[in-house]
């Protein structure tokens, strides 16, 4: 059933987004601009609770809890572990913004600060910190925890709706459940969908400013096919082979590019921004956290932070149903330290490293990066690369990174939906994942033909809303699971 409809409502809605795309932009847009301006608040305070929570298992008595029978072990290294987690929940967005967003910040920083002011520099590290630190990655965290928990200890289906078992009891397997089923599928497709056809003028970006490749529609529709025919052959080989072997090479060209850049680049300026802006951070954590402007009115908030909360709460389903895949026999605490903490400072030295390098450039060499990323989000890594030694060549390497970071992402994705359209199987069939990674690459297609990537981002962060109320429901559940098997 929940296959079914969701295919359906999947069709029905890219029908409606290919003939009547300035509608469907225009719908969306009012409410996308309802949740930023309206509801910011609410998003805010939740995800910091979502934090709050994640961290209050860990070191609470639940922490000794196993995701799994209690002679359970891992079934993966911490390395392949990592590197799995990591790169689904993050990957290509990462490297992309690893420059471009500390020099946006830089540019245009929030809050009445001057533009392109030392105080300016020093918020732009810190809300990138903020943006992809701590608190995405206990979103994941959240979610990851409480289907792993149903499904390796309580044995129950693999579903965003079991892990709402403990608090709703038979009533999860019925009408609410599939309901909540068919929207954590429906959310997962438009996300990578949305994700892949943007994806893919990130990679034509890349492949224009490093070889010329045209910058067109033609260019986008290969790199897609290109991309899919690479992600079904890994995700048809399953986790073991495919999607593990993608990650480890994902994460070990991502260490040696990352090690390339803080050595030959302004090692010193890093090194001493990194300390800088952790500290700051880590200091102003609750205040950012909160961070609105009702008497300034700047919409900077809602057009970074909020939007950043919504987008991760909409890869919330899928991310963290494919964290719970790989997580059998690890302990609460484990698990939420290896998925929040790790991430987190590993995202920290990527923009420093990356995003420091960008604006040593900028304001010490009087290298214009700031136009160049404003002009085109897409090649300000390679902008930065140009001035390092060796740039062609670390950019042809930054390239692969992009493309296996795009491959490792679409084919967890891939894995994860056909989970969900086989009631929650830990291994499904290569040729559900086949259909669905046909149908996630025909509208990326459509999308970018229609001009409705925007309209479908927006439908995403839309419908991340009632997932965020169903997030705050698996707090409460996982609560009461884990004081009822303490009592026991």
């Amino acid at each position: 059933m929940v296959f079914y409809v969701s295919i359906i409502l999947i069709l029905l809605f890219l029908i409606f987004g290919f003939l009547f795309p300035e509608q469907l932009l225009g719908a969306t847009s009012q409410l996308f601009g309802v949740i930023t301006n309206d509801l910011g608040w609410f998003y805010l305070a939740t995800v910091l609770g979502i934090l709050g929570f994640s961290l209050f298992l860990a070191f609470s008595r639940f922490g000794k809890i196993r995701l799994g029978d209690d002679d359970a072990r891992p079934e993966y290294s911490n390395f392949s572990w990592f590197a799995m987690l990591f790169s689904a929940g993050m990957g290509i967005g990462l490297v992309f913004w690893g420059v471009a967003e500390p020099v946006f910040h830089y540019a245009q920083p929030p809050m009445g600060i001057e533009p392109a002011s030392n105080q300016a520099a020093m918020m732009a590290f810190r809300y990138a910190f903020l943006h992809w630190g701590l608190h995405p990655w206990a979103i994941y965290a959240i979610v990851g925890l409480a289907l792993a928990y149903v499904t390796f200890r309580k044995k129950m289906p693999c579903l965003i709706s079991s892990t709402l078992y403990p608090l709703l009891g038979e009533k999860s397997k019925g009408p609410i459940g599939h309901v909540i089923d068919i929207l954590a599928l429906i959310l997962t497709v438009i996300g990578v969908a949305t994700s892949l056809g943007m994806g893919a003028l990130q990679v034509n970006g890349g492949l224009n400013t490093l070889f010329n490749i045209p910058n067109n529609i033609t260019t986008q529709v290969v790199i897609i096919i290109v991309i899919t025919i690479m992600f079904l052959i890994s995700a048809t080989t399953g986790l073991d082979k495919g999607i593990k072997i993608l990650s480890n090479t994902n994460i070990s060209i991502a260490v040696l590019l990352l090690l390339f850049v803080f050595i030959f680049g302004p090692t010193v300026f890093i090194l001493d921004t990194f300390f800088v802006s952790l500290s700051g951070y880590l200091q102003n954590l609750l205040p950012m956290s909160l961070a609105l402007s009702p008497f300034e009115k700047d919409p900077w908030i809602g057009t970074w932070t909020i939007f950043y909360w919504a987008w991760w709460l909409s890869w919330g389903p899928f991310v963290g149903t494919f964290i719970a895949r790989i997580s059998k026999g690890r302990t609460v605490k484990e698990f939420v330290l290896g998925v929040i903490i790790l991430p987190a400072i590993f995202c920290c030295i990527w923009f420093t490293v990356f995003g420091g390098t960008a604006l040593y450039f900028e304001i010490f060499d009087g290298v214009d990066i700031v136009t160049k990323v404003t002009d085109d989000v897409t090649i300000g890594l390679f902008a930065t690369l140009a001035h390092l030694p060796l740039g062609s060549v670390i950019s042809v390497v930054a390239t692969i990174l992009i493309i296996t970071f795009f491959v490792t992402s679409a084919d967890s994705a891939t894995f994860v939906i056909g989970m969900f359209s086989r009631n929650g199987d830990l291994n499904p069939d290569s040729r559900i994942k086949i259909i669905w990674g046909t149908l996630l690459s025909l509208m990326a297609i459509v999308l970018l033909f229609s001009g409705g990537l925007v309209a479908m981002r927006n439908t995403s962060i839309i419908m991340a809303l009632p997932f965020l109320l169903i997030i705050i429901m698996m707090c409460v559940a996982i609560y009461k699971a884990f004081s009822s098997e303490e009592n026991n």
